[in-house]
Order: structure tokens, then C-alpha cells, then sequence
């Protein structure tokens, strides 16, 4: 199944040891290698973002981000796992989950829609 890794800054109250430089790139390797991972990439700054809604009134087009500015999605990853504890696993791994959050969601099942 499918999982999205969503990572996020996070201001840190109680911060774990800084990963080494190159954790991510580690990381990264470690589970492109096992097949856990099939695509991540790195989002630009916050700022660029824009919030669109449509309502009744109309269109509105805002300068993002969505999210408070202490939280900021900086990037994301698809993750190939036979379970939410095993995409759990290897979210825990993820060096941002020592200096942010990750959010571990599963794709929604079309096939159990209906």
C-alpha cells in the first residue's frame, strides 16, 4: 500500500542530537535501495505557495502557506509499505523526524470505495 510522508518544520521545544550532514541523503538511498520509497522531493520556501479557494463570493488567490508559520510542509515522499506500522517504521528514520514532523498518511482505497 501506498503511504504519503508528509515533512515538516516544527519550532523545537525539546530538540533531539542534529542528525550528521548527509542523514538525508542516507536516508534517502537507504530506502530508494529497498524499495520503500518511490518518489520525495524537497518543496520550495513557504512564501512562494498560494492558497486557492472558490466560494460564493468567488475566487480568492492568497499568499501562502496554508500552515501556521512554525509548521511548513518542506517536503514530502511516497512510500511503498505493506503496512502503516511498517511506513511508521520508516518514517522513524527519516532525520526530519528529529528536527520537525512527519505526518504518515495512507492513499485513499479506491478499490474499497463504494
Amino acid at each position: 500500500m501506498r503511504y504519503l510522508l508528509l515533512v515538516c518544520t516544527e519550532e523545537l521545544v525539546d530538540p533531539a542530537e542534529p542528525p550528521p550532514d548527509d542523514a538525508i541523503d542516507t536516508w534517502v538511498a537507504t530506502h530508494d535501495a529497498s524499495g520503500a520509497r518511490v518518489w520525495g522531493d524537497r518543496l520550495a520556501d513557504p512564501a512562494e505557495s498560494r492558497v486557492v479557494r472558490i466560494r460564493a463570493g468567488g475566487a480568492s488567490i492568497e499568499p501562502g502557506p496554508l500552515h501556521e508559520a512554525h509548521r511548513a510542509i518542506a517536503g514530502l515522499d511516497i512510500l511503498e509499505c505493506g503496512s502503516l506500522d511498517e511506513a511508521v517504521e520508516v518514517a522513524l528514520a527519516h532525520p526530519m523526524a528529529r528536527e520537525g514532523v512527519l505526518e504518515v498518511r495512507p492513499f485513499y482505497d479506491w478499490g474499497a470505495a463504494g
